[in-house]
Formats: C-alpha cells, structure tokens, sequence
C-alpha cells in the first residue's frame, strides 16, 4: 500500500474511507428500515455526509489554528537572527 509507507501517525486513506462509507451505509439503512421510504434514505445519508465534511473541516481549522498559535508565541518579536530589537516611535 502506497499510504502505509508514508505515514507517521494516524489512520491510513483506505481505513478513513472504508469508515466513512460504514457510517454513512449504516446510516442510510437505519433510516431506510425506520421510514421505508428511499427518498428520506438519500436525503439524510446527504445530510450525514454534508454534516461529516463541515465537522472535518472545523477541526482542520482549530489545528491550524492551534498550530499557528504554538508556532507564533514561540516566534513572537525574534528576527532572523535570533536577536530582539526594540522599536521606536518616533511621534
């Protein structure tokens, strides 16, 4: 497998998509048996799905964020060569 060798942590892109379309083949089949109607089945599996790629989304967010946050604290007020400089104003 081409992702298994590239990767340090976390789950693999055949794992991550094999879970995804559990979730959302289960979904659709609970609310299939529920409802018994195939419209509702598609319409709420696209709801799920819809809902999945937002909550994605908003956690890559929060790790950039997180991340620049970390990185920007360390950084804060240091120049390329390391030294801190004060600032004038001159009014």
């Amino acid at each position: 497998m081409i992702w298994r060798k590239n990767q340090e942590n976390g789950v693999t892109l055949h794992i991550f998509c094999r879970l995804v379309g559990l979730i959302l083949c289960s979904n659709a089949s609970m609310v299939y048996f529920a409802s018994h109607s195939p419209r509702v089945a598609v319409v709420t599996t696209l709801a799920c799905s819809l809902l999945l790629q937002a909550c994605y989304f908003g956690r890559l967010l929060f790790l950039i964020r997180q991340s620049s946050r970390a990185r920007g604290t360390r950084h804060r007020g240091q120049h390329v060569n390391g030294s801190r400089k004060a600032r004038v104003s001159v009014v």
